[in-house]
């Protein structure tokens, strides 16, 4: 590939993702005003729904966020009452989270997390393209994300998504 090709497949990748950046930022927007959630806090809330009484261990992992990041976040969610936690009776240093009746309430009625006009055009694909789709955008994270793990692996950054 010459240094022309490589200016235009670079110039083309940087301006989708500039398009997917503001589309999330846009449907995140979205989100908080008819949830009072930042994007962030209702992916953690629809974690803990879907694991059930958990550890905040296994919301990172699920969540893909860094453990202090959801601290912060499910501090947040008890703060609004969305959540509870409590410490397990057979070994005091683990803290379950559990969703609220309010918590509950919110995720039936707030928005999905990715658009359902999104969801719904995605889901109409052929399972083979969605497939194709989901790793294109792995390999791009990896892609993305290796380099700074490399650089800095027990830094998480800025904290700025919650």
């Amino acid at each position: 590939m010459n240094m022309s090709q490589t200016s235009e497949t670079s110039t083309a990748l940087l301006k989708s993702i500039r398009r997917l950046a503001r589309a999330l930022d846009m449907h995140s927007r979205h989100i908080n005003r008819e949830s009072g959630l930042t994007l962030p806090q209702l992916i953690v809330l629809r974690c803990v729904r879907e694991l059930g009484e958990v550890t905040g261990r296994a919301i990172s992992e699920a969540a893909d966020l860094s453990p202090p990041t959801v601290v912060g976040i499910l501090d947040k969610l008890e703060t609004k009452g969305l959540i509870e936690r409590y410490r397990s009776t057979r070994d005091r240093r683990i803290v379950h989270t559990r969703l609220s009746g309010t918590g509950r309430a919110l995720l039936d009625r707030s928005p999905s997390p990715l658009g359902a006009r999104f969801e719904t055009r995605f889901m109409a694909l052929e399972a083979r393209e969605r497939a194709e789709i989901l790793e294109a955008f792995r390999k791009a994270a990896d892609l993305a994300l290796e380099p700074a793990v490399q650089e800095a692996p027990e830094d998480d950054g800025p904290d700025l998504v919650h």
